[in-house]
């Protein structure tokens, strides 16, 4: 299969790199979200919008077709009454989340010292006013 040109040279620090599209897919914070969630096990809307707090139903669903549209899950319907849809990660969503758990886990094990760090911040600012 024959690439773009463009696909050779990715670099997303260039203003019109179209791999900029990805990097703001996956970072957004309902896309990881859903990513981790979704990369626990095969769920259902509801439970999604159950253990996503805050997440509107639009936004759930605006995020779950971007990432089906990247490739990253997979949708399955059932066409059931009452309806039954499916979401699981496909291989390259497995992937991402592969990528994506030691972020979490940065984020677990450091969270208490960027709480710290904000609250010196706050205090220099202070002292500086």
């Amino acid at each position: 299969m024959n690439l773009p040109e463009w696909t050779q040279r990715i670099d997303p620090c260039e203003a019109h790199c179209p791999s900029r599209e990805l990097l703001d897919l996956i970072g957004d914070r309902w896309s990881l979200l859903i990513l981790l969630v979704v990369g626990q096990g095969v769920r259902r809307n509801g439970e999604l919008k159950r253990r996503i707090g805050g997440i509107s139903q639009k936004m759930l669903t605006q995020t779950l077709r971007a990432l089906e549209a990247n490739g990253l899950v997979a949708r399955h319907d059932f066409a059931t009454v009452p309806p039954h849809v499916e979401y699981e990660l496909t291989p390259l969503g497995v992937s991402l989340g592969d990528a994506l758990g030691p972020l979490f886990q940065w984020i677990e094990g450091s969270y208490p010292a960027v709480v710290q760090a904000r609250a010196d911040f706050a205090a220099r600012q202070a002292e500086a006013a």
